[in-house]
């Protein structure tokens, strides 16, 4: 890899040459998230010198990184603590056969697992960062502690925009302290509408739950030949038994069956969902949708009433989340999913499809006329000449 800077001024450089000659730049941490979102074009740059971390209070709940750091270190460090990332980020690695990447990657696609519906978003969690712009300006945003300020929360446009903006080279995210034990709580034997219901009712309820999934009958790795909703609490152990019963006395009138996972198989069970192993496992193309929980299985339905069932699928978020693995097609199935997706106001992202698909059909649905043009002026206001992973998000030039 010929492009590897050493330092923000060295990245600058590089920024600015290429922008004077508008060719376009490849970010590369570790490599473990190129095939997630379209092909971009141009030459590789290697961020991999950006790299440690910086800055760790255990008893503030901070911690600085550069860019480059592995996931894994970071992850180690703070369990040595007691503490983690809160938002439970996914581990694409089950996805793409890939490792766990740095702790930029995470900011920069803004991944969030199972927890965000209690937690927040991975955006929720950015204190600050330091980037280099597609103008070649280094700038630093935010600080060690979250308050209010007047003017753009630039967070918030970094977080997802999967390097189309600015090259991180550190970030400053909040910590927390890990629960202290977990259970998971299992309503077995519902139809699919039922099991989501439950769910809701579940996430409506004052247990404090953490965690709101389904299970279609015979999916790994719970492989119950019945449909399967969990529900995680997360706690001091002394009121997980409490929670739990409470839980059970209010879905008891519309459920028949009652089971428990209790800490280490419940944290194994929402590690799995977390990183979206009961598709990701069964060959084939991936979508995720997001949606309003209350739409999830009426989107079912609707696809196989369209002859495009999938052929694995499980909700995450109360039904909000929908992770769909289907038999590969030539426009993998966008044609079907994306209208019905729309009609929900939901969001339907194409996750796993061989680059030539993902090129064609577009990984994001496309935004509202105003939206779109919002995004466009962002663009341009922090990369004008387009250097910064073309083509990634959508068609450019």
């Amino acid at each position: 890899m010929s492009l590897a800077p050493q330092n923000e001024s060295a990245l600058a450089e590089i920024f600015r040459d290429a922008a004077a000659r508008a060719e376009p730049l490849r970010l590369v941490g570790s490599g473990s998230k190129h095939a997630l979102g379209r092909p971009s074009t141009g030459e590789a740059l290697s961020l991999s010198a950006f790299s440690g971390v910086t800055l760790y209070e255990p008893e503030e709940l901070v911690l600085t990184a550069s860019a480059a750091t592995p996931r894994a270190e970071i992850e180690a460090l703070l369990d040595a603590h007691g503490q983690a990332l809160a938002f439970e980020p996914i581990d694409f690695g089950a996805l793409f056969g890939s490792g766990p990447g740095t702790i930029g990657g995470l900011v920069a696609t803004g991944a969030s697992g199972p927890r965000r519906i209690k937690a927040g978003a991975l955006r929720d969690h950015l204190l600050g960062f330091r980037c280099v712009t597609g103008h070649g300006e280094i700038v630093k945003s935010g600080g060690r502690v979250m308050k209010n300020v007047t003017g753009y929360d630039l967070s918030k446009l970094v977080a997802g925009s999967f390097g189309t903006l600015a090259a991180l080279t550190e970030v400053t995210l909040k910590v927390l302290p890990k629960a202290e034990s977990e259970a998971t709580l299992l309503v077995v034997g519902l139809d699919e509408m039922m099991s989501l219901a439950a769910l809701r009712q579940a996430s409506q309820a004052p247990a404090d739950a953490s965690g709101f999934a389904m299970l279609p009958a015979g999916l790994r790795p719970l492989s119950s030949p019945k449909n399967v909703a969990a529900i995680r609490l997360e706690g001091p152990a002394i009121s997980l038994q409490s929670r739990r019963d409470a839980l059970i006395a209010l879905l008891a009138p519309q459920v028949g069956a009652f089971e428990t996972l209790e800490a280490d198989d419940s944290r194994a069970l929402w590690r799995r969902l977390r990183d979206a192993e009961p598709v990701a496992q069964t060959p084939g193309q991936i979508w995720r949708v997001s949606l309003a929980p209350t739409d999830g299985a009426t989107l079912l339905a609707s696809l196989r009433a369209a002859g495009a069932a999938p052929i694995a699928h499980f909700y995450d978020w109360a039904g909000g989340l929908v992770w769909l693995c289907f038999e590969p097609a030539e426009d993998a199935h966008a044609a079907v999913l994306r209208p019905l997706a729309q009609k929900l106001d939901g969001q339907a992202t194409l996750l796993r499809a061989d680059g030539e698909i993902r090129a064609r059909v577009g990984v994001f649905q496309s935004k509202p006329s105003a939206l779109a043009t919002l995004s466009r002026r962002v663009k341009e206001s922090f990369d004008p000449a387009h250097i910064l992973e073309r083509g990634r998000l959508c068609a450019e030039f």
